[in-house]
């Protein structure tokens, strides 16, 4: 028996109400606020792979497609339901000039456009005024993106810097997960969870320098947000850039091979990933895994299944359910706040500063395209390949006399910051010289007593 305990502690029944959805950030349909803010940018949708030589249905932002191959090899993603009957387009025919219904044999080309009404007599007027909504493809490195937005408003498809790093190989991966976008895209935003869901909570999932809380500043660009995490390693300091790029795009440093002990200056990410809403349930994270010198090094054992699912999530995926209490990873915590968790039950504090953040910059981005402004995409601003931040870099600056450590690495994170960033008007491989140059000369004053 319990005894001497206020029975006004116990509150659960006074917190069983279920608060509404934050409908405005969660909800991706047709029509709604943030589906049309979505629809605005190009998403992966799938990977080469996934596509045979049959149509491929898919779910995206709340609608339903198929995602299709011609024999000539341009790839077609069109509405699901055939705009003569309604028939579902993933039984269609994959044809040399496009995708054939195959409930009465119309055949549609990959933009869309009706080339052949078969049942129908000769000189139909059809073809020339029945077309299936279509949406363009581009192809990358083993991925497939779509624009599910008006075509009026269609940006040039964006090229980042991470597309063509010298010496790195691209694996190219998708992973599902039942929950909304905002869950997982946000957690981006969120280094403060690495130190316990991936450290402290149940031991490492990495190295144990993880599980330092660091030193961190958030800031805003254009684009998007980008934080740095500085932390010390014996007389190193790691300063790990992450960097989030609107809506869903993200990037950071290596995961496998970084543990702090050894120098780097501007390491590149160990994955570029897009987290895309299949509907307000359900999401896909899309991304290259990167391997290479200069982001997780490029060792054939790491090149796997399972140790991309780490990459992804510090966890592997096919652990049993018992594993998975013990030691659970992203997936876990992600899922786990159910299908789309309500922000008003939430108790954000000062370590949800850049989830914060990034929910406040959507939901005025959101707000603005509704006012009529469009919103920014890097494509109509920054000329290709757009530069990015994220990496490791690791400086051999022991603690320094007269200076608190802590200060210390937020002086050294900014200048590592101030950097990388004041390279934007580079490209390719003067860009990578003038950063590195410069890190190794931030290097070199401070070994020297110099300070800026």
């Amino acid at each position: 028996m319990i005894h001497n305990v206020r029975t006004d502690r116990f509150t659960g029944y006074e917190q069983t109400g279920l608060p509404a959805e934050d409908a405005e950030l969660t909800h991706v349909g047709p029509g709604t606020p943030g589906g049309e803010y979505l629809r605005r940018f190009w998403h992966p949708i799938a990977l080469e792979s996934e596509v045979g030589d049959i149509a491929l249905p898919l779910r995206v932002l709340g609608e339903d497609l198929v995602l299709f191959r011609a024999h000539e090899g341009a790839y077609g993603l069109l509405h699901r339901r055939c705009a003569h009957r309604g028939a579902s387009l993933e039984y269609g025919k994959c044809e040399p000039r496009g995708l054939r219904c195959c409930y009465h044999g119309w055949l549609y080309a990959v933009d869309g456009e009706l080339l052949e009404a078969p049942g129908e007599p000769p000189g139909t007027p059809l073809p020339g005024k029945v077309r299936q909504g279509a949406y363009p493809v581009e192809v990358d490195a083993g991925i497939v993106f779509a624009y599910l937005g008006p075509s009026a408003h269609r940006p040039a498809f964006p090229v980042y810097d991470t597309f063509g790093v010298p010496g790195t190989r691209r694996i190219p991966y998708v992973f599902d997960y039942p929950c909304n976008w905002l869950q997982v895209v946000e957690n981006a935003m969120d280094p403060v969870h690495a130190v316990f869901l991936h450290t402290r909570n149940h031991g490492p999932s990495f190295s144990e320098a993880w599980g330092q809380l660091g030193v961190k500043e958030y800031h805003a660009v254009d684009e998007g947000f980008y934080y740095t995490n500085a932390r010390r390693v014996d007389d190193n300091i790691w300063v790990r850039v992450h960097h989030v790029i609107l809506p869903n795009m993200t990037q950071a440093g290596a995961v496998l091979s970084m543990d702090g002990r050894h120098t780097r200056y501007f390491g590149r990410p160990s994955f570029t990933r897009w987290v895309v809403p299949v509907d307000n349930e359900n999401t896909r994270a899309l991304a290259w895994a990167n391997f290479g010198d200069r982001s997780d090094a490029q060792r054939e054992e790491w090149m796997t299944p399972r140790m991309i699912e780490i990459i992804e999530g510090a966890e592997p995926r096919n652990r049993t359910p018992e594993e998975a209490l013990r030691k659970p990873g992203d997936y876990e915590a992600f899922v786990g706040q159910g299908r789309i968790t309500r922000h008003a039950k939430e108790h954000l504090a000062t370590s949800d500063k850049g989830v914060a953040m990034f929910r406040r910059r959507l939901r005025d981005d959101i707000r603005a395209l509704a006012e009529g402004r469009v919103p920014y995409r890097v494509s109509e601003h920054r000329e290709a390949p757009v530069p990015t931040y994220a990496g490791d870099n690791v400086l051999r600056i022991p603690p320094a006399a007269g200076i608190a450590d802590e200060a210390l690495l937020l002086e050294v994170s900014r200048e590592v910051a101030r950097i990388i960033v004041s390279g934007d008007d580079l490209r390719g491989d003067p860009r990578d010289s003038f950063v590195r140059t410069a890190l190794m000369a931030l290097q070199t004053r401070h070994a020297s007593g110099g300070r800026t």
